[in-house]
């Protein structure tokens, strides 16, 4: 017969459920490319690579906490399938919730600082949107995911200000690589959010909460999962001109092949939980090659 955890156990491991870990690698990805483009460049600064890491993810866990804890104080997250919900179902109280995010987020402020210090105090300002992008997705008056806006905001502050950030500290100044190598980063994150839109379409819409899934409907988010695949591999093959070795990115196919089938076929609820492990996987799997790639 199994003993019951000790509450202190139970509660540790609901806020490591809670923080999400499977969405991490939109966290790593971009600064495993972002390092690579700074390798390419011949100034690599593996300091600042180190703490760019740490801001990302402590950004991507502050803003998986506040989702949480907006959605949760809402009632968006009645009756969701996937991940547990900590203030949803009761398990955690939203005080705590809020706190463990602010928390978060002022880790990625102290790392963030540093670099500023270090670099240009323009980071700082860049730092602050990104802030305020992570708990405003779902929090404040006019969550900007409650309108259809979640897409084009994770593949800004995902793809073209992670990546090109973190390739920035180490070079000190923005690229046509690092730019070029933000896009295919960018979209997989995007395709992350799509899959997750898409399994909650039916209660966000019940709630008032209008997700681009929402607006676009089944058959064309899943049409807009294969577009973004499309334009990633084809911004792989554009960078591969000129850093040929980039092109073992493309190896990343094979990793494609299951979530796109399954998509096809019309996964729905729970099923959609094992396509967004499998774009997570696609998507780190493409963000190693690609960044090895591009710094070799």
């Amino acid at each position: 017969m199994s003993a019951e955890l000790p509450p202190h156990r139970t509660k540790v491991a609901s806020f490591v459920a809670g923080a999400r870990p499977r969405t991490l690698p939109a966290a790593i990805v971009p600064v495993a490319v972002g390092t690579g483009v700074a390798q390419a460049g011949g100034h690599l600064v593996w300091s600042r690579s180190a703490a760019a890491l740490v801001v990302a993810l402590a950004i991507q866990i502050g803003t998986n906490y506040a989702n949480d804890y907006s959605d949760g104080i809402r009632g968006t997250d009645a009756g969701r399938v996937g991940p547990l919900r900590l203030v949803a179902s009761g398990v955690v109280p939203a005080r705590q919730v809020k706190a463990a995010a602010w928390l978060s987020y002022l880790l990625a402020g102290v790392a963030g600082l540093w670099l500023a210090i270090v670099t240009t105090p323009y980071l700082i300002p860049i730092g602050a949107a990104c802030l305020a992008a992570g708990w405003l997705y779902t929090g404040g008056p006019r969550p900007y995911g409650y309108a259809g806006l979640g897409e084009v905001f994770v593949f800004v502050f995902f793809g073209l200000v992670a990546v090109v950030g973190t390739a920035y500290v180490s070079l000190l100044h923005i690229t046509g690589l690092a730019l070029a190598a933000a896009i295919p980063v960018g979209l997989l994150a995007v395709d992350l959010l799509v899959v997750n839109n898409l399994r909650d379409m039916d209660t966000d819409a019940r709630s008032g909460k209008r997700t681009l899934a929402v607006r676009l409907g089944d058959g064309r988010t899943r049409n807009l999962y294969e577009a973004c695949l499309a334009i990633t591999f084809g911004a792989v093959i554009g960078i591969a001109v000129s850093r040929h070795l980039a092109a073992i990115a493309c190896l990343a196919l094979v990793f494609a092949a299951g979530p796109v089938k399954m998509l096809r076929r019309g996964a729905k609820g729970r099923n959609l939980i094992r396509v967004l492990s499998m774009t997570g996987r696609l998507q780190l799997v493409l963000g190693i090659l690609l960044a090895i790639g591009i710094a070799l």
